[in-house]
């Protein structure tokens, strides 16, 4: 059954290219609609604007025909047959629901480190889902073509909860994780999931933007065990202009994370002129050093030009360098330099000795230097989940 999730029809010249960018670490949205029709076909289920309902967990009655969607800070309040800015969520009869319950539009098996998570059960492999729409509108967004468009117009899959733990075990997954487009949006989907999956032995990732109100991320809280929230930026500025959000949420909800037991990284894909000033990024490294701990995980990406910004250029190395020499003088532990496989910056370096721990070849382990999560040559234990 899992072959049919990689079936892609495509030319030669297509097949290069997208792998090329698989390996820099693109999804590239057309695979997974690709892969999901396959998927689609060969169960028998499923298929475009396949929709399962839920009612939604976070609302609250305004009148009648009216409520008002509690569930991330935008607060939508929605007439019935309107749907929230997430285009997912659409009242009925004075109650909210979830047209995204069970009906991913991606489904993929991929290297954890993909994530990217580089200190939780480092070399397994997560069973990746994702449905249609997102509560942001990033215009650098590598899914735009799912997260963008409603579920009526996309290829969904029959798939619920329970059958995900399912497959998880049998591709031979250590976790599921919630990605691609933001996983906010099919919360309800997502909690669910994530009770089968740890009464399996499964455990769960939360690959987000980070942006919920205070009541859903603790109680998300208490499903996950592993989060990577991108940090998009570190001004308001750009976060109203590029992916229109709110910074205070998701920095909260980053302390709350890890306040709440669940291990945490972050990423911060640097945009060429758009959010990598040196001042801004040592100011954000310090926060993270301060608020969160200095032994926070954190991914420096490099941008590539798609939908709505591919008049800039990919990040230039020496800027992602540059950001993580930054991060290690403001006293952060662990840093990383994303999508540029093959640097050195990919590796993971004991902070007492300066030996690798973790080398790194694009999403593949070469070599492990850990002993019961510590380094194997002077026993500085290392901030992650490794078994």
């Amino acid at each position: 059954m899992l072959r049919d999730i990689f079936r892609i029809r495509c030319s030669r010249r297509k097949f290069f290219k997208l792998s090329l960018m698989s390996f820099a670490g693109i999804v590239f949205s057309p695979v997974i609609l690709d892969a999901a029709q396959g998927l689609a076909r060969a169960q028998g289920s499923g298929g475009k604007g396949f929709i399962r309902k839920r009612e939604a967990m976070f609302f609250e009655v305004v009148d009648p025909t009216t409520v008002r969607c509690l569930l991330c800070p935008r607060g939508c309040v929605l007439k019935d047959g309107m749907r929230g800015f997430c285009r997912v969520r659409e009242p009925e009869n004075g109650k909210l629901y979830s047209f995204v319950y069970g009906n991913p539009t991606a489904v993929h098996v991929d290297p954890i480190e993909k994530k990217p998570l580089y200190h939780f059960l480092p070399g397994t492999m997560s069973f990746s889902i994702a449905t249609a729409g997102c509560n942001f509108r990033c215009k650098y967004c590598q899914n735009w073509e799912i997260s963008q468009f409603p579920p009526e117009e996309t290829v969904n899959i029959d798939l619920p909860p329970e059958r995900v733990a399912d497959r998880a075990i049998q591709s031979g997954c250590a976790t599921i994780a919630y990605t691609y487009t933001d996983p906010s949006i099919y919360y309800e989907y997502m909690v669910d999931t994530s009770k089968f999956a740890r009464a399996r032995g499964i455990r769960n990732i939360y690959r987000s933007n980070g942006s919920l109100n205070s009541d859903p991320i603790e109680e998300l809280s208490r499903h996950i065990d592993a989060a990577n929230i991108d940090l998009k930026g570190f001004t308001q500025e750009f976060y109203s202009k590029i992916p229109e959000g709110y910074l205070d949420v998701v920095l909260e909800n980053i302390k709350r994370l890890r306040k709440g037991g669940v291990h945490v990284e972050i990423t911060n894909l640097i945009i060429p002129t758009l959010n990598d000033d040196p001042d801004t990024l040592r100011k954000m490294c310090r926060w993270i050093r301060d608020e969160v701990g200095a032994d926070t995980p954190v991914h420096f990406s490099r941008f590539y030009p798609l939908f709505q910004l591919k008049n800039l250029p990919p990040t230039p190395v020496r800027t992602l360098e540059e950001a993580r020499a930054i991060a290690r003088e403001e006293g952060l532990l662990y840093a990383y330099v994303g999508n540029i496989p093959g640097h050195e910056g990919n590796h993971t370096y004991c902070p007492r000795d300066g030996k690798v721990l973790i080398r790194r070849q694009g999403y593949s382990i070469l070599e492990n230097n850990l002993k019961d999560g510590a380094c194997k040559f002077c026993g500085y234990p290392v901030y992650g989940v490794w078994s």
